[in-house]
């Protein structure tokens, strides 16, 4: 597929089951509309919410088995597809709906149990809806994909600070801050003192200890999902070695994958044991 978007990891690759590609890529579009909707363009705040609640109207018109309306319907048209041909569950593509609507208003997150409830709608639902289609409902499963889930959604805020916060995205904690003599809403793109960078760096380890949690679910998942799996945490955990060379010094610059890691990945993939960075 053509993801105009930079990403960290591959979606519907050729690593993935064919018969499962077009399910997978009309869920990342769903949601890729609905986060640049809440993220991209000059829209005010209004008018992104409302278009999300549309969004969100929609979802529920063809999940009741209607015809997709002209304004999405290249969206809608294969999830609904998708929806039918593989009962998925509505209320975690409602999730990733809420989850944008908070975005919109750009709020602040007092610890990590708050951050965690977010990822648990703006990411957890991807891996539980990917199990859902390989056929996987075990309990340990569904908790070590949300893990990895979160991880990733964690990696990629500590990642993007220099990009978040000039845009009013603060993802830091306000107690993680707080321990650090800092105000998260006061924490500025640039330069960084030796304050910040231990803040970036607890959070960093934070965000591998979920990884490695999460990563024995590569042993769960057969085939070829299951390398995809073991290269999508590999590459998180390769971002956070790139965080860790530049001295978690992301308030500045924004560390990113390129063609150069892909050979270690794929030897981390198939030497070491699943999910483990060495």
């Amino acid at each position: 597929m053509s993801v105009e978007h930079y990403e960290n990891f591959p979606v519907a690759s050729w690593l993935c089951p064919r018969p499962l590609r077009a399910p997978i890529t009309a869920i990342y579009w769903f949601a890729r509309v609905a986060d640049d909707m809440a993220d991209e363009g000059d829209a005010p705040v209004a008018q992104r919410q409302a278009d999300l609640a549309a969004y969100r109207a929609e979802l529920a018109r063809v999940a009741s088995g209607q015809v997709p309306a002209p304004r999405w319907a290249a969206v809608f048209t294969p999830l609904s597809q998708a929806i039918r041909d593989h009962a998925l569950p509505l209320h975690l593509l409602d999730d990733l709906l809420d989850a944008f609507i908070q975005d919109t208003g750009n709020p602040l997150y007092p610890d990590r149990t708050a951050l965690l409830d977010y990822c648990r709608r703006s990411a957890n639902p991807i891996g539980r809806l990917l199990l859902h289609l390989y056929g996987i409902r075990e309990e340990s499963a569904l908790a070590r994909s949300d893990a990895v889930c979160s991880a990733l959604q964690l990696i990629n805020f500590w990642q993007d600070l220099s990009v978040d916060l000039p845009r009013g995205r603060c993802y830091l904690p306000l107690a993680d801050a707080a321990r650090h003599g800092l105000r998260a809403d006061a924490v500025q793109a640039g330069p960084a003192g030796q304050a910040e960078k231990t803040l970036v760096r607890d959070l960093c380890g934070w965000a591998q200890q979920l990884m490695l949690e999460g990563a024995p679910l590569t042993r769960q998942i057969t085939g070829r999902a299951g390398w995809e799996l073991r290269l999508v945490v590999q590459g998180g955990l390769r971002i956070l070695e790139k965080i860790a060379a530049m001295d978690f010094a992301t308030l500045s610059q924004r560390p990113a994958l390129g063609r150069r890691d892909a050979p270690r990945l794929l030897w981390r993939a198939i030497v070491h044991s699943p999910g483990v960075a060495r």
